[in-house]
């Protein structure tokens, strides 16, 4: 298009023009059939009977929701004991995210992560203006001295999803600790926590105590994973006054509906379906990895995860598009990552155990095939 017409309608800043939008997992076919979505790692689970009871209830639509999310609030500070004041509520953990990027980088400054991150991370920085820069990994996973090596004087947010999506790895508390103090104290250091239920009982990399006691620390949490309310949309984030009162003045107005509030307080209430959802998941997991590491031999290989999915590696014959296609052709969708920079891998998100072992069959079929 000519410069001229271009100038004879708005047009869009240039680092919104370079943008990609995000790109959702799929959950049909080349041919349009409905594939069973294990690229998305929603909960098989689905969520607590006393979230559906909760919905269930309804509110009159013309009404507007809490603005503040009060409620909700109180109860997430109730459960991981942080008082509401530090606590705001966003649509999807995401807003948060979105918010913190907005507020403290812009054009010329730099935000910062592991090279394998959240896919949503390079957007959230170009959508403000900022460099992307990436912090090269070790074996895919992040690594501290790698991110600290990668600060400059125009790094303004790091980015840390822990545990790691789409590797599935976890850094432990004291390396966390190791991060935050290693960067200057006018770096904001996000950590996003929104696969933080599935670790192991006990398990802490200690970013809510960060958060809790300086400045520069955000933590985020999703209700869309291990509470399995992905479609109400709820997310929160906790910090110092200061981002909290950052995040307040970005965020929509009424951003949480009211129903996704009275999901996310239903769900809250019933941590046994959390534990439940976690349990299993650790079981489905653990046997799924075994089946991949069985077919060591023929190249796959499973990234240790945390999470709620598992990244196959495909360094042999077997190309990871092959597994791809036969795992459609078997009914399921999973998640290929060749915009991230892995071609070679599938992510593919835990699912009930018969599921998992129908998957991990496809593919020892697909070995055998080629063997």
């Amino acid at each position: 298009m000519a410069a001229s017409e271009k100038m004879d309608r708005p047009n869009m800043k240039p680092w919104i023009e370079g943008i990609h939008a995000y790109v959702p997992g799929k959950s049909r076919g080349e041919d349009g059939r409905k594939l069973i979505k294990l690229s998305a790692n929603e909960n098989p689970m689905g969520c607590s009977p006393a979230v559906l009871a909760a919905l269930a209830q309804g509110q009159e639509p013309s009404l507007y929701p809490d603005p503040d999310a009060t409620a909700l609030r109180e109860a997430i500070g109730a459960l991981h004991g942080i008082d509401a004041a530090r606590i705001v509520c966003g649509t999807g953990s995401g807003e948060c995210l979105h918010g913190a990027v907005q507020a403290f980088a812009g054009p010329g400054d730099e935000v910062l992560f592991p090279r394998y991150s959240f896919s949503l991370y390079p957007l959230l920085a170009h959508k403000v203006g900022a460099t992307v820069v990436l912090a090269e990994d070790t074996d895919y996973a992040p690594d501290v001295d790698k991110l600290l090596a990668a600060v400059t004087e125009r790094t303004r947010v790091v980015l840390l999803d822990n545990p790691n999506n789409p590797v599935g790895t976890w850094l432990p508390r004291d390396e966390v600790a190791r991060l935050h103090a290693g960067l200057p104290t006018n770096v904001l250091l996000v950590i996003d926590q929104a696969y933080a239920e599935f670790l192991d009982e006990g398990e802490d990399d200690g970013g809510m105590e960060l958060a809790a006691n300086n400045d520069n620390v955000l933590v985020t949490r999703t209700f869309a994973k291990a509470y399995g309310i992905a479609g109400e949309r709820v997310g929160w984030a906790t910090g110092a006054p200061h981002l909290i009162d950052a995040l307040n003045r970005l965020r929509g107005a009424f951003n949480i509906t009211a129903s996704g509030q009275r999901a996310a307080l239903a769900a809250l209430s019933d941590q046994s379906f959390v534990a439940a959802s976690r349990d299993a998941n650790i079981a489905a997991r653990t046997r799924f990895v075994e089946q991949i590491e069985a077919l060591g031999n023929h190249g796959l290989r499973a990234l240790p995860s945390k999470a709620n999915f598992v990244l196959v590696v495909f360094e042999g014959a077997l190309a990871a598009e092959t597994a791809l296609q036969a795992i459609a052709a078997a009914g399921y969708a999973v998640r290929h990552l060749p915009g991230q920079g892995l071609p070679q891998a599938l992510r593919i998100t835990i699912g009930t155990s018969a599921q998992m072992d129908e998957i991990a069959a496809v593919l020892r079929g697909v070995c055998g095939a080629q063997a």
